[in-house]
């Protein structure tokens, strides 16, 4: 399940407070961080539940990423996988098996929860927004995709200070996906380089690149 990570991409995050200059509503701070965070690096957990009830399954790593379409995304626990974006390709890496799926990106992110972190995303466009209170430190916004065809059927996105802290994503088999944020660093400078991408040598590419 893990290792389709850019489909049932969603965030959560460390409790923080919010402070009164910034209890705005959701959706407000939501439009904030879109417009105002161009880049990001930091680490995560991850856990996903599935509908049956079985035992969690559970993952951590880091993460950085420049708008648009362009990221990093490496689990480091409990086994190492890498997925990057070039702004052209997607790679996926499984250092275990030595195996690369490539594929193009195109409209992949589309409407996507992976298109709030990495997209060129046009809100109103690709979801319905509707606010969701507030409660565990941060304001919540309620997301569905617009178009009929989207992997995932809703996403909670949970906000603190004008910045990202919490996804809750829920998608159409019934699995909920949520992954912590531990760190968060904002617009920090990004070398190019960490956003490509070279097979190593004797692995089995498949795709095309």
């Amino acid at each position: 399940m893990m290792r389709r990570m850019l489909k049932f991409l969603v965030l959560a995050a460390l409790v923080l407070p919010v402070s009164p200059s910034w209890a705005a509503d959701g959706i407000a701070q939501l439009r904030q961080f879109v417009s105002a965070t161009r880049s990001a690096e930091g680490e995560f957990d991850q856990t996903v539940m599935a509908r049956s009830g079985r035992r969690p399954q559970q993952s951590s790593g880091t993460f950085a990423f420049a708008r648009p379409g362009k990221f990093r995304w490496e689990y480091q626990m409990p086994y190492p996988q890498l997925l990057v974006g070039d702004g052209e390709r997607l790679w996926s890496w499984d250092r275990d098996l030595n195996q690369v799926t490539v594929r193009p990106m195109g409209d992949a992110l589309g409407s996507t929860p992976a298109a709030i972190l990495f997209g060129k995303v046009e809100l109103d466009q690709d979801f319905e927004l509707a606010d969701g209170g507030t409660s565990d430190g941060v304001v919540w916004v309620n997301a569905r995709p617009r178009k009929a065809d989207s992997t995932f059927e809703s996403m909670r996105i949970g906000l603190a200070e004008g910045q990202l802290r919490r996804m809750e994503l829920r998608d159409n088999f019934g699995q909920t996906t949520l992954i912590v944020f531990t760190r968060w660093l904002a617009n920090p400078p990004l070398d190019a380089t960490r956003f490509r991408f070279v097979p190593p040598e004797g692995a089995d590419v498949i795709g095309s690149n």
